[in-house]
């Protein structure tokens, strides 16, 4: 993938990379391998400026003018992408792309979807979890992360206290599963839960990496491929889903398999000019579940009157045949299918009332805060120690590099980075030479015609090791040379 600010709309799906804020470290269990629960490296999302001698850093006015003059080169390009160019390691932050990307900010919003007893509950749910997923885009600032390889892969965990509320109905917590971190009883409410994340680029041209999300205790799983299309206007980038991108699709395993779709907007990171990069959103995206025939409208308006962003969005809930309904806008639903109505600002507060009347004519008694984003902070990640991940592991695989940026030896870093693109670029060409053809590793195909990637014999494996709190993986032999 490009080095370019990368990566769909936050509130939407995959949004341009914006760095998290930096999470505290949870005590290891004793007994146990100690994983790597470290946060992120501490950045700040600016982009560092013109070549500087190692050990001193720029200033943010100069690493904007720098990357502009680089994405102005670009002006007029159709999808930036799928360009190949590079960045100095002075202009990334010190993260790996497949590592960034990712959808659990609030992992107890996920787990609690498939909650309530009651159909609109657990669409209200799947909301709640939309609004959340997002929140590093909400708190931080947009960065820049290392490009993916190609059969690079990134696995986590997170383990939290299952005590997110349903919305709506009456609430069930089953316990699916009775793992190690959710052992006893009937009930995972208020007992920690463990969700396990796997995501693998799968493909370089185009750059597509495949990703799934699987809560055992809570009998909920979701998948589906992270790919963007981006174009430079001379002002801002615009960021859209690509063809495989097909938005998120959320499975739960214990109501006879009710999937919901969430497709993503488009995004704008702007604010080159004036050296405060921002995102915004403006654009419509759907949630739908067709086994209830409830489907959501989403539309996030990107600025308000004299150019001042607002970051609202609103919304309707309705019924309707998901399969054949074809409404685009939220003006297009009648009152009679309308269940209820959104409002709000997707980086603070979003609001939901019950029923078809206009928003501004419902008393604020009626109005359910669905979610405060205010108080949030991100939840961090529970990673395999350095020394059992695999070679084309992410935080093993850029190592080198991400320990040369957090000491600022730039040049280093850069030497390192560009030895590990030409490696890379060296083997897909004795691929071709060779007349081989790549294949995933943990999944079955590099992309699938419905937008769901599938796991194939050595991805459940992984999968089933992590919830089993054992992080080993051997190398499969086909590929045992790649990363070495």
């Amino acid at each position: 993938m490009p080095d370019v600010p990368m990566k769909t709309p936050p509130a939407s799906g995959t949004s341009t990379p914006i760095p998290p804020s930096t999470p505290q470290t949870p005590a290891s269990k004793s007994g146990a391998t100690t994983p790597d629960t470290s946060s992120t490296p501490n950045m700040n999302g600016s982009l560092e400026a013109k070549p500087v001698a190692d050990g001193k850093v720029e200033s943010d006015a100069g690493k904007l003018k720098t990357f502009l003059s680089i994405l102005r080169r670009f002006i007029g390009v159709s999808d930036i992408a799928a360009v190949r160019f590079s960045l100095p390691a002075q202009l990334l932050e010190p993260i790996p792309n497949l590592e960034y990307w990712g959808y659990l900010d609030r992992p107890e919003t996920f787990v609690a979807i498939g909650d309530s007893e009651d159909d609109l509950g657990r669409m209200l749910g799947c909301l709640r979890f939309w609004f959340t997923k997002d929140l590093k885009y909400v708190k931080g600032k947009p960065c820049k992360p290392y490009n993916s390889t190609l059969g690079e892969f990134f696995r986590c965990q997170w383990e939290v206290e299952d005590n997110a509320q349903a919305l709506r109905g009456e609430e069930v917590k089953t316990n699916q599963h009775e793992t190690a971190a959710a052992p006893e009883g009937d009930s995972t409410k208020g007992k920690p839960v463990k969700i396990s994340y796997l995501t693998e680029q799968t493909s370089h041209h185009p750059p597509v990496s495949a990703f799934y999300i699987d809560c055992p205790d809570k009998a909920i799983s979701a998948r589906g491929y992270d790919q963007l299309s981006a174009k430079f206007t001379g002002t801002s980038v615009r960021v859209i889903p690509g063809e495989y991108n097909q938005g998120i699709f959320i499975t739960l395993h214990n109501r006879g398999d009710e999937e919901y779709q969430m497709t993503h907007p488009a995004a704008y990171l702007g604010g080159f000019l004036r050296g405060n990069l921002h995102v915004t959103v403006s654009d419509t995206c759907f949630i739908s579940c067709a086994k209830t025939g409830i489907k959501v409208i989403l539309h996030y308006a990107e600025e308000g009157y004299f150019g001042k962003t607002q970051n609202k969005v609103e919304g309707v809930v309705y019924k309707c045949d998901v399969a054949k309904d074809k409404r685009t806008k939220v003006g297009d639903v009648p009152d009679a299918d309308i269940l209820g109505r959104i409002e709000g600002n997707w980086r603070d507060k979003v609001y939901f009332a019950y029923g078809s009347k206009p928003f501004k004519k419902i008393p604020d008694s009626e109005k359910i805060v669905m979610i405060d984003l205010g108080p949030l902070e991100q939840v961090p990640k529970i990673c395999p120690p350095i020394e059992v991940q695999l070679p084309n592991e992410s935080r093993r695989f850029w190592k080198d590099v991400t320990d040369a940026i957090m000491a600022k030896q730039f040049a280093t870093a850069t030497n390192r980075k560009q030895e590990l693109e030409e490696t890379q670029r060296q083997r897909a060409a004795q691929r071709k030479s060779d007349l081989k053809e790549w294949a995933p590793i943990y999944f079955t195909a590099a992309t699938e015609d419905t937008g769901r990637p599938i796991l194939n014999d050595v991805g459940k494996r992984a999968m089933d090791g992590m919830h089993a709190n054992q992080w080993q993986l051997e190398i499969p032999s086909e590929y045992g040379q790649m990363f070495k």
